[in-house]
């Protein structure tokens, strides 16, 4: 390539296409940069500073733009958009550089380049998606075609709006009609642009009794049509769908255009489907869409190019209203719009494009083979043979079962079992769509809601597949991913009701009804001073529930915990995971409780012994001054004085004893320290009782988790394995309750011995005479276990 860009007359270009494949290379190669050459980046670069007197060469500027780039980057899958975009998208991105260029050239030269470059890709795109005789437009916003089509069929329709303006229209209003299954704010967008009110807008139902949910009803479209008429408005326009942008599902577009010419309705089309057009095959209901007034492209996706314009075909004889509309402009950038897709369109070649469309379509049929053999998944398609979108979702019904007659009622109308049981598996299919994103990010799925079937994931490979490079072996892997988290799904669904239960049945726990949580359920541990009515944040709670939580977690389970407000309050709950295997729901619920009052009454427990601990610190304070001065009284005043006190000290020693208190936690009172001196040991005093523990986990076999069920006799299982397993169980028993842990003095399995509520049994509280005997405020020495 290299050569050939020498041996170019024009040496701008060839300097053009170099700086572009040294700039492309240069940011390319930041994803392979070290963790050390990050660390040594400067702070400076990524913070705005004042505009150099001298300028920057071009790599220092290309440098600062690969930092901001990739400076924050952490997820691989923004960085594989980049490795993929290939020859073909450099030629799009040297279109942009080649259009400033370009448009330095004299007029005439410019005006005959852009109006080639503009005729040759129209000419193609026409003939490559089987749109005879048509013109194109090409826009940057995809929704910009559709409302320039608008001012068209506005202009077409109303011959004095050049003159009157909008007072033509108030005495004729216009009417668009939209499908209920159009992407997202498009009639509004549409309302804006042209300055039309929101009552111009139609909203066409879906089917309801027969045919694809998502397909334009027909029948009351003309229905509508008849109304507006006979309000005295005028249907203006029509935007089927072929390929809706929720589950790609096509309108009966030979019935629209019937309908649309006989009232004289302006039709468009647009919708992903129509990436099919360049097919040797194509479906009957999207070939229909070639005898529309119009229709809108996107070629960048579909192609993986980047930055390519999407383009509206139309088929009107009158130039002059295409200029005024804004489909036809004299300015030469305008017309260089095309110039990208110009360049990309040469570079692939009509094999190349086919090719890619063909891979996508190939991969989208792939996996619904794939998903019609795996049980609990339905899949939402409207044509098995051609339909280039899979939208599928988890299921506890039969796949074979019918989508209209099975589909789940809206909650808004549905009974209460039903609508949690709805909630239940959108929170399911949310994760899963999620996990599978993880898992597999080159197959670009999406999670939707969708209004009836409810959450579902959407895999379309033709808006994906060219830009993440999407394999065949990547959909294996995705079916293979979904069938690991089958088991997960059904395990967890089967739980709840059973969590639930077992929840409302335990003192001091409340379920949570949190229809957002995709794991076995959400609890919350009420304590002796929680305010039920209240729905803010609980400080004790809160600290009850991180304690629990920590606790959950040392246990190492297959289960995953998680602290979190609860779903309509600011109060702390636990929200336990999905299961994996089959999980003990008592014992997993019988711990929670327990685990939490533990908590609940170590934490009074060492409240009420603080506040004992500072009352005796002042009992004692003030019990030491007073036998101070005491000791005073019996000295007399001479030996406190320093010179004097030394000679009566040398000649009539004073027979003194270092007296002190130590505080008992146990009992709770001060006692003199004078056992202590005498007999150099500390004493004992009352014996503590043992912390209960309240709870005693179940025996377990080497290697079994916590909350797993046991194994269970069943028929398939001999009587010999049965008496074996029983022993097991009992010799697993014998070692976990020995003889030292049956003691009642024994610590408690929640309480370690490193415990200072446990070891500590007394506190001395001293004072040192010999060392301060002038100290009139004797100081009061605390444990370090207290401080």
């Amino acid at each position: 390539m290299d050569a050939s860009l020498e041996k170019m007359a024009d040496p701008t270009l060839a300097e053009m296409g170099k700086n572009l494949k040294e700039a492309m290379k240069m940011l390319e190669s930041s994803q392979r940069r070290t963790e050390e050459e990050n660390e040594k980046k400067p702070l400076s670069e990524d913070i705005p500073g004042p505009l150099q007197g001298s300028g920057q060469d071009m790599v220092s500027v290309l440098q600062l733009v690969q930092n901001l780039m990739h400076g924050d980057e952490d997820e691989e899958p923004q960085s594989t958009r980049i490795q993929n975009i290939g020859e073909q998208g450099h030629m799009a991105l040297l279109g942009h550089s080649l259009g400033a260029y370009i448009s330095t050239l004299d007029k005439e030269r410019l005006r005959k380049l852009t109006t080639r470059i503009l005729s040759d890709t129209t000419l193609w795109l026409c003939r490559i998606f089987r749109y005879e005789n048509g013109c194109a437009y090409f826009h940057e916003e995809e929704r910009e075609g559709l409302a320039k089509i608008c001012r068209l069929a506005i202009h077409s329709r109303y011959e004095d709006f050049v003159v009157d303006g909008f007072n033509v229209l108030y005495n004729k209003k216009p009417v668009v009609y939209l499908s209920a299954a159009a992407r997202p704010g498009l009639g509004q967008y549409l309302c804006n642009q042209l300055g039309l009110p929101f009552p111009c807008l139609c909203r066409v139902p879906c089917n309801t009794m027969f045919g694809s949910q998502h397909q334009m009803d027909v029948a009351f479209l003309e229905k509508l049509i008849k109304d507006d008429i006979e309000r005295g408005r005028l249907p203006l326009l029509l935007v089927a769908n072929a390929g809706t942008a929720a589950v790609g599902h096509t309108d009966k577009i030979g019935r629209l255009k019937e309908l649309c010419e006989q009232y004289g309705i302006w039709l468009h089309v647009e919708g992903v489907n129509l990436a099919t057009l360049a097919l040797g095959y194509v479906s009957s209901s999207v070939l229909a869409a070639t005898k529309c007034d119009s229709m809108t492209l996107t070629p960048g996706p579909w192609l993986g190019l980047p930055a390519v314009p999407a383009v509206t075909l139309y088929k009107h004889d009158d130039p002059a209203l295409t200029l005024v509309a804004g489909l036809t402009s004299n300015k030469p950038s305008d017309k260089l719009r095309a110039l990208p897709l110009w360049l990309s369109l040469q570079y692939l070649g009509l094999d190349g494009i086919v090719e890619r469309i063909k891979h996508a379509c190939q991969l989208s049929q792939r996996l619904q083979e794939n998903l019609k053999k795996v049980n609990n998944i339905k899949i939402l398609v409207e044509d098995a043979l051609s339909s280039p979108v899979v939208v599928f979702r988890f299921s506890q019904e039969l796949p074979s079962s019918d989508t209209v007659s099975k589909a789940v009622p809206a909650p808004s109308v549905a009974p209460s079992a039903i609508g949690r049981e709805r909630q239940s598996c959108d929170a399911l299919n949310r994760w899963l769509g999620e996990q599978l994103k993880q898992l597999v990010p080159a197959s670009g799925l999406t999670v939707m809601d969708l209004e009836v079937e409810g959450m579902c994931v959407r895999f379309s490979p033709l808006m994906t597949a060219a830009v993440l490079g999407t394999r065949g072996e990547d959909v294996d892997e995705l079916v293979t991913c979904i069938q690991s988290k089958l088991p997960v799904l059904t395990c967890t669904l089967q739980l709840r009701e059973e969590f639930k239960q077992e929840v409302e049945g335990t003192a001091g726990l409340l379920y949570v009804d949190d229809p957002n949580w995709p794991g076995i359920g959400v609890v919350r541990y009420e304590h002796a001073n929680d305010d039920k009515s209240s729905l803010k944040s609980d400080p004790e709670g809160e600290k009850i529930h991180a304690g629990l939580l920590k606790k959950l977690n040392e246990l190492e389970s297959d289960l995953t915990f998680k602290m979190g407000p609860e779903y309509k309050s600011m109060k702390s709950c636990i929200y336990i995971g999905m299961a994996s295997d089959d999980i003990d729901i008592s014992e997993l619920v019988e711990t929670i409780a327990v685990t939490a009052r533990e908590i609940e009454e170590n934490s009074r427990l060492l409240e009420n012994m603080t506040e004992a601990v500072q009352k005796g610190i002042q009992e004692a304070q003030s019990q030491l001054q007073k036998a101070n001065e005491e000791r005073l009284l019996e000295e007399g005043v001479l030996r406190q004085i320093p010179l004097v006190g030394s000679v009566l000290n040398w000649f009539s020693p004073v027979q003194t004893s270092q007296k002190g208190r130590t505080f008992n936690l146990t009992a709770g009172s001060l006692e003199s320290t004078e056992h202590t001196y005498v007999y150099k040991v500390q004493g004992t005093g009352v014996t503590p009782p043992p912390t209960p523990s309240g709870f005693h986990s179940k025996p377990r076999l080497p290697g079994q988790k916590p909350f797993k069920r046991s194994l269970r006799g069943s028929d398939a299982m001999s009587e010999t394995s049965s008496v074996s397993h029983i022993e097991d169980l009992e010799k697993v028993e014998h070692l976990s309750i020995g003889p030292e842990q049956s003691s009642p003095e024994a610590p408690s399995p929640e309480q370690p011995p490193g415990d200072p509520c446990a070891q500590v049994s007394q506190t001395e509280v001293l004072q040192n005479k010999t060392q301060h005997p002038a100290d009139d405020h004797p100081q009061v020495e605390e444990p370090e276990s207290l401080r």
